[in-house]
């Protein structure tokens, strides 16, 4: 990494690799915005596609990833790329000595997502999952919440993402290949809520699962739920619906209330409805609370924080962390609905 006076990191050096929508976004929200990192580099399967907005980003463009791996002005990658490829990339970025920030999910196995992440803590490179909903204030409060017992015991949590993702990409379009998105809405959506549950109840230890495509001829599972028991003992459900309108919504039942977030766009800052009871006079129905939080670019803190660890030399991800486990879940939600059967997670 460059360095300023006094021995200390200036910014974080990446590359972005992929540049379909979403990895502009993640261009967009930094670049030029951010002190703490800066694309200097990027690569995608379709440059000429990518071209118009490198150039109005000032970002060079290289033919491959392995160009991008043996630049040395490259500190970290930044991987939005198809879900089949993240291990694979993450581990040969580890090697090359190049901090990573990938997409979500982590891999689609269990075994190749503890491996990337083995191989960069062998590496002593920082990896990052990107997980921003952890960066949502909303959510952070009804952690610091469960924590400080306002909403007593976590005792459930239900939640759904969905949308019409089935009908944004045609037949031969990587999102419609089953085993790049196994288990329909999950990869793209559900993992976000999954991740955000860990983050609250912990990990969990069985899932029952089913998943169907419903509306369309072709492509991957439109319709999928899933019910989760956590090792701290509160249960859980999910939805992810790939072909309504677009909604999300996740409420989190205590035994001294509930927090609600959930709306139609999830991008932007969220609001959260709060109901508490009275035990005094459990025949009262109280009226839910609207508590709003300040404006947060969850894109620009989740890569903030990532290029914080980076220049520390401090992990994020690791082989027993959440991002490992998301994976596992995501594995036992597929095997699950494939074999009709509860599966316990190690």
């Amino acid at each position: 990494m460059q360095v300023i006076h006094g021995g200390r990191p200036a910014a974080v050096r990446a590359a972005i690799v992929g540049l379909g929508s979403w990895g502009q976004n993640l261009v967009n929200s930094t670049q030029g915005k951010s002190e703490l990192i800066h694309f200097v580099a990027g690569t995608s399967r379709t440059l000429d596609k990518a071209r118009d907005f490198a150039a109005r980003q000032n970002i060079p463009l290289v033919d491959n990833y392995e160009a991008v791996l043996a630049d040395p002005n490259v500190d970290a990658v930044v991987l939005a790329t198809p879900h089949s490829m993240h291990a694979e990339q993450i581990i040969a970025a580890a090697k090359a000595g190049k901090h990573v920030f990938t997409e979500k999910p982590l891999g689609l196995d269990a075994k190749s997502a503890a491996e990337a992440a083995a191989a960069c803590a062998q590496n002593r490179v920082t990896l990052a999952v990107g997980y921003n909903w952890r960066f949502q204030p909303a959510l952070q409060e009804i952690g610091r919440m469960l924590k400080d017992g306002r909403l007593g015991q976590l005792l459930h949590i239900e939640g759904n993402f969905c949308g019409p993702s089935a009908y944004r990409f045609g037949s031969n379009h990587w999102r419609q290949d089953r085993d790049e998105v196994p288990a329909g809405g999950m990869t793209g959506r559900g993992v976000h809520v999954v991740d955000a549950m860990l983050f609250l109840a912990g990990k969990i230890e069985s899932v029952v699962a089913q998943s169907f495509r419903l509306a369309q001829d072709f492509g991957v599972d439109d319709t999928t739920s899933m019910l989760f028991k956590f090792r701290g003992g509160a249960t859980g459900y999910l939805g992810t619906v790939i072909a309504t309108a677009e909604t999300w919504r996740m409420q989190i039942f205590g035994s001294k209330g509930w927090a609600e977030v959930g709306a139609v766009e999830h991008l932007t800052t969220w609001q959260m409805r709060v109901c508490y009871l009275d035990p005094e006079n459990t025949l009262v129905k109280q009226k839910p609370q609207l508590m709003t939080f300040p404006q947060t670019s969850t894109e620009r803190a989740e890569l903030e924080h990532f290029a914080k660890a980076a220049m520390a030399g401090q992990p994020l991800a690791v082989v027993d962390g959440d991002e490992v486990h998301n994976v596992a879940v995501l594995e036992a939600i597929v095997r699950s609905a494939q074999d009709r059967t509860s599966v316990r997670l190690d």
